[in-house]
């Protein structure tokens, strides 16, 4: 696919959206539950607390998660799919399906 006038082909976009340390298995796991970056240190074998902030918040300015403070206590951040996110879980499953 040929970019035109310096536009990014879409379907790079959406692998530049995911691709990265950790963020498909951050996906993976938001389509299960909330995301609470204690627990994902826990759940992801070698992962580090840079390179996890690093792909959550990555992944929340792409739009894919959203972030969100819960005023419970102890006071926490979950992370869930945004709309955006959950418009990728058809692309996704679609791809399962060829693969």
């Amino acid at each position: 696919m040929e970019e035109e006038q310096g536009q990014e082909c879409p379907v790079e976009g959406l692998l530049k959206m995911l691709s990265g340390k950790w963020k498909p298995q951050l996906f993976r796991l938001a389509l299960e539950a909330p995301l609470r970056f204690n627990t994902l240190l826990r759940q992801l074998k070698g992962s580090n607390k840079q390179s996890l902030a690093t792909a959550l918040k990555e992944m929340e300015e792409r739009g894919i998660l959203e972030k969100r403070v819960v005023q419970l206590k102890p006071l926490h951040i979950e992370y869930t799919l945004s709309d955006k996110g959950k418009a990728l879980i058809a692309v996704f499953r679609q791809l399962e399906t060829i693969l």
